[in-house]
């Protein structure tokens, strides 16, 4: 497998990929309108801003992080569902680790990704919050020195 950031050639399957892991994963968490925010964040143009890092096997993309704000907040997160609980989500918040000019990460996390970012050391800041459908509870990481 390999971590690397991803072209503009490969967005697409990127936000094609991120769609079908929505879909299966997490879709059922919110309400029509939440859905269609969701698709329209994805398929907007406000997606070129992003710093996307993306998990290859054999020149296969299954795994994106998405990070704005010069990856001081994640903005997207998604593994395909094979390869869930195999490390491939811990090198790609590593990477943003990497890059990040922030001693502190922020993330507004999906009901569904909560317990994945609890693992990778998040704490929530404030309690679940919905806004134009999308369910989310605020979150930090602070880097360890």
């Amino acid at each position: 497998m390999e971590i690397k950031k991803v072209l503009q050639s490969e967005k697409a399957d990127a936000m094609s990929l991120t769609w079908d892991v929505f879909l299966e994963f997490e879709a059922y968490d919110y309400v029509r309108e939440g859905i269609d925010e969701f698709y329209n964040f994805i398929n907007g143009n406000y997606i070129n801003t992003l710093e996307i890092y993306g998990a290859y096997e054999n020149r296969k993309i299954i795994g994106i992080i998405a990070t704005r704000n010069e990856g001081n907040h994640i903005a997207l997160f998604f593994v395909d569902g094979k390869y869930h609980r195999q490390g491939i989500g811990r090198k790609l918040f590593e990477e943003v680790l990497k890059n990040s000019t922030s001693e502190i990460i922020t993330v507004n996390s999906s009901p569904y990704a909560t317990a994945v970012y609890h693992r990778l050391g998040f704490v929530d800041t404030d309690k679940e919050q919905t806004k134009e459908g999308m369910r989310f509870t605020p979150m930090k990481y602070q880097k360890r020195a």
